[in-house]
């Protein structure tokens, strides 16, 4: 009888484990979201965000949906990324984890070149990212939410 125990208390912990696994890559923003132009609705592009080794997020630009007429190069940019290809580009930098949030980074906006503060929340269920661009204080930003994707799917 005490085998049995620890047999069922054991197949209880190996199903926590998966489930809480499962969750936390659920929960987790690293993976691929679609961006959404706010006045046509149309995607924008595809953005990597990744977790470095000291547990910051990063996040760089691997497809472009450009309209007519717009440029694959950051013409607006300024420094080392000032001409450069949009696709390859990290666009995120510097977020740290704070009680379900990441804050304290920077985000790029390719198409004038500007540098904004940033934070990031999930909503959703892990299904959308809503990302915050500010300068000074919060409050004056714009947030954009972006829209997990699978890649793999197809």
């Amino acid at each position: 009888m005490h085998l049995n125990l620890l047999r069922i208390l054991a197949i209880i912990l190996t199903v926590l484990t998966f489930v809480t696994t499962v969750f936390a890559e659920i929960a987790s923003p690293i993976g691929y979201w679609k961006t959404i132009d706010d006045v046509t609705g149309r995607p924008k592009s595809i953005i990597q965000v990744w977790k470095t080794p000291d547990q910051v997020l990063m996040a760089k630009v691997i497809k472009v949906f450009p309209k007519q007429g717009q440029k694959k190069i950051c013409t607006a940019c300024k420094g080392n990324k000032h001409n450069r290809p949009i696709v390859g580009m990290v666009i995120m930098s510097g977020l740290q984890s704070h009680d379900n949030q990441w804050k304290n980074g920077e985000i790029l906006d390719p198409e004038n070149g500007k540098i904004y503060n940033c934070s990031a929340r999930l909503t959703e269920n892990g299904k959308k990212l809503k990302v915050h661009g500010y300068i000074g204080f919060p409050l004056f930003g714009r947030s954009q939410t972006w829209e997990r994707v699978d890649l793999m799917s197809g």
